[in-house]
């Protein structure tokens, strides 16, 4: 299992990302980290998920751009 730490250096995006950029995420809680299974935007202060534009519920504590395959 990745480490707190190994998973927060993989997601090294630095301040905000730019308005409306979709982005990969990770988020925290009591069970750990996790990233989100779609992309999200960061708009207005809030984070979203880009596709539905539903807020995200959850601590988003890293960023990072995608990642291609």
């Amino acid at each position: 299992m990745a480490t707190r730490e190994r998973r927060l250096a993989e997601f090294d995006g630095q301040g905000d990302p730019e308005p409306d950029q979709a982005v990969q995420v990770l988020c925290e809680d009591h069970s750990g980290t996790y990233q989100l299974p779609f992309p999200c935007v960061f708009t207005d202060g809030e984070w979203r998920n880009a596709e539905t534009g539903s807020m995200v519920e959850a601590r988003v504590v890293g960023w990072r751009l995608p990642r291609t395959a």
